[in-house]
């Protein structure tokens, strides 16, 4: 098994030099752990033993999460998946065990790494496994039950069609700080009547196990270049139509180096052919992501995210229409 290696973005932890846990974890049975990344949920440990420690700065796991990552391990994915075998809380922060995932990141993060604007055949091939496989898990209760990042109710709460709990989350996301969108977007009120009309006259679909950040540090991939791993559920995870997934993972595989429009577009066009989606209803789920996450990091062009989204939007099909 490869050792672990984890994204370096977004948490604010302290440096190794002054870092308790260490010794936190050998108090409990562990001299030799050591700090291996973080993230956005948080820092990760390797202990050893085929585990890792991951002491939470962000929102952490609940029970129902715990569920998910149970009902994920059950099939049999051509990948690994996280599973949370123990969770402790430590002076009020949550410190979770989890089995050590083999691999390393597809890439890093393109806000830190510059993809080549060859996209490698090796991560398209990769892509459609991972979108595959996830495909093939039925969506669940608990996935039903799960809370998107920044929203204050289960998605599914209320609906029995994946496409009109988006649109009540798109309703209610608008409604949280709409204003800074429509500062930056043209005729942003009337692409949103757009978007939501488009989005609830989709045909229903099978419903599945959704990731919802697939971005290249969740996927970890062998020496071929074959994915071993997918990790970090949680940004976006529930069960829902497998285009959606595919639709954001065209989208934010590259969001922020020179050629991220070109390839979310080739990304886009290649999920279409290969897994049979509908380029209109991509389309329409790429505009959802954007209206529905545009706020969680910021709210103004200062935030890489929020200007990623606002771009989005612009040149959206369904969303822009004629706005260029």
């Amino acid at each position: 098994m490869t050792e672990p290696q984890w994204p370096t973005w977004g948490a604010d932890v302290p440096s190794p030099t002054t870092d308790p846990w260490p010794g936190y974890f050998a108090d409990r049975g562990h001299p030799n752990a050591r700090r291996v990344g973080s993230g956005v949920e948080g820092v990760v440990y390797r202990l050893g033993d085929g585990r890792v420690a991951k002491v939470w700065t962000g929102r952490p796991p609940t029970a129902l999460t715990r569920r998910v990552y149970a009902e994920l391990a059950q099939h049999p994915l051509p990948f690994a998946t996280p599973e949370i075998l123990e969770v402790q809380e430590h002076q009020g922060v949550v410190v979770t065990y989890e089995r050590a995932l083999p691999g390393a990141p597809m890439r890093g993060d393109s806000a830190h790494e510059d993809p080549e604007r060859e996209l490698p055949v090796q991560h398209k091939n990769a892509l459609l496994t991972v979108l595959r496989g996830l495909a093939s898990v039925p969506g669940t209760d608990a996935m039903r039950r799960l809370t998107v990042q920044g929203d204050d109710r289960p998605l599914w709460q209320g609906h029995h069609r994946f496409q009109d709990a988006l649109a009540a989350l798109v309703t209610r996301a608008v409604a949280r700080h709409g204003g800074a969108l429509a500062g930056q977007v043209p005729d942003f009120d009337s692409g949103v009547a757009r978007t939501l009309s488009a989005l609830r006259s989709l045909p229903d679909a099978p419903v599945t196990a959704i990731h919802g950040d697939l971005v290249p540090p969740n996927i970890h991939t062998d020496g071929a270049g074959g994915p071993v791993a997918v990790l970090d559920f949680g940004f976006c995870t529930t069960a829902g139509d497998p285009a959606f997934e595919a639709a954001v993972t065209a989208a934010v595989w590259d969001m922020y180096g020179p050629y991220a429009r070109e390839h979310a577009a080739e990304l886009t066009r290649l999920f279409a052919q290969e897994l049979g989606y509908a380029p209109a209803a991509l389309a329409v789920y790429q505009a959802v992501y954007a209206l529905t996450t545009y706020d969680l990091f910021g709210m103004d062009n200062t935030d890489g995210h929020f200007r990623w989204c606002t771009e989005q939007l612009r040149h959206n099909a369904v969303f822009g229409a004629q706005v260029s």
